[in-house]
């Protein structure tokens, strides 16, 4: 049993040391390549592609909000003055062309009101007395036939009426601006005339962004007591700093994304950069035109508005992914074979949309690695250490 013992320890030091196939010892493995099974590179998620020309863009972006178009905002303002008695709506509700979202007691009003009652009682009380004058007229040129009147009484008989006739008409068209008038105040054709509560009514369909008043305000003329907007189109409001203003220009195509909706982007439209720049942030505001039929976007919403510059040009490139950095160095994985991979330096210049820009160390059609280069990287460091 010794002697076995003996005999095994005597052969270890000769099989470590054993030559390789050309009778020397054998070469050490190449730390800059790293392998992987095929079946361990697919439970990595390990993607290979050729290097490739693309169209690379650099956008610009920036943190924005969303604002109401100036032109899509409407005020309430009443003609006179008056008590408001009820308010019909909140801030953030919808509300529909010619809606009443304000009654008001409108002192006014109710002298109009008051108004129109006597003159629609004249009319009545002047047509009562323009059938009478017609039955005279009538009588009168059956005697007049007949020469039982004199022709000058005809004529007066024919004057009374023609004068019925017109007092009627200035009555009917004072009455024609009273009701005006009581529909400029608010109050319908279908709505009592004699009321003197009025309808301040939404100008146009949106929603109520703010309300002024509340129920027992006195209001004078022109006062503001509420406003909407259509948000069908919103504002994305960006401010860019003076450095990147050239980089841009109005009409450009912005990418607008939220966080609220992450796998969805809205497309806009640059409508205006500022003339004026502000002196304390150095920045200068932008607007974009978004479209927002469906109502998503939100005023005050935080959003990325990504703008693509004047940097537009096809280049070599990788995705990001496929670059790692070991020892402080860019590095790809280039595919050897179908189960090595060689590390590669490579110099990278624009980095945007996901795709870097690849200066130098790779060319054209060279197998990548563009997924599951980390694992890759990870394993590598790890023989490393192991032979450290």
């Amino acid at each position: 049993m010794k002697k076995a013992s003996l005999a095994f320890f005597l052969i270890l030091p000769l099989v470590s040391c054993s030559p390789g196939p050309d009778g020397g010892t054998a070469p050490e493995r190449d730390i800059n390549v790293v392998e992987m099974a095929k079946e361990a590179q697919a439970n990595a998620g390990v993607t290979v592609a050729p290097a490739s020309l693309t169209q690379l863009t650099e956008y610009l972006h920036v943190m924005g909000t969303v604002q109401p178009i100036d032109s899509r905002i409407g005020y309430g303002r009443p003609f006179s003055r008056g008590r408001v008695e009820e308010v019909l709506v909140r801030v953030g509700d919808r509300v529909q062309s010619g809606q009443p979202l304000i009654r008001l007691d409108n002192i006014e009003a109710g002298e109009t009101s008051a108004q129109h009652l006597a003159a629609q009682a004249e009319i009545e009380r002047l047509n009562v007395q323009r059938a009478n004058a017609a039955r005279q007229l009538e009588r009168s040129k059956s005697l007049a036939a007949i020469g039982a009147v004199s022709q000058k009484e005809l004529e007066l008989a024919q004057a009374e009426y023609d004068a019925m006739l017109e007092a009627i008409k200035a009555q009917e068209s004072l009455r024609a601006g009273l009701e005006s008038k009581l529909r400029r105040f608010g109050i319908s054709d279908d709505e009592p005339q004699h009321t003197s509560v009025t309808a301040i009514r939404s100008p146009f369909a949106g929603v109520v962004i703010r309300l002024q008043v509340a129920p027992g305000d006195v209001v004078d003329p022109g006062m503001e007591l509420f406003s909407i907007t259509d948000l069908s189109e919103v504002w994305v409001q960006a401010e860019v700093y003076e450095k990147d203003l050239g980089r841009i220009r109005t009409g450009q195509t912005a990418k607008i994304s939220v966080d609220t909706y992450p796998d969805e982007t809205f497309s806009g439209t640059i409508a205006h950069i500022s003339d004026t720049l502000d002196p304390k942030t150095r920045t200068a505001l932008v607007r974009c035109v978004v479209p927002n039929k469906d109502r998503r976007l939100k005023l005050d919403m935080l959003v990325t508005v990504d703008v693509p510059t004047t940097f537009s040009r096809k280049v070599l490139a990788v995705p990001v992914a496929a670059i790692q950095q070991i020892e402080g160095r860019n590095v790809v994985f280039v595919g050897e074979s179908e189960q090595a991979f060689r590390i590669r330096e490579v110099q990278v210049g624009k980095v945007t949309d996901g795709q870097a820009e690849i200066l130098g160390g790779l060319a054209e059609k060279e197998p990548v690695v563009t997924q599951g280069a980390y694992q890759l990287k990870s394993i590598r460091m790890n023989k490393e250490m192991g032979e450290g």
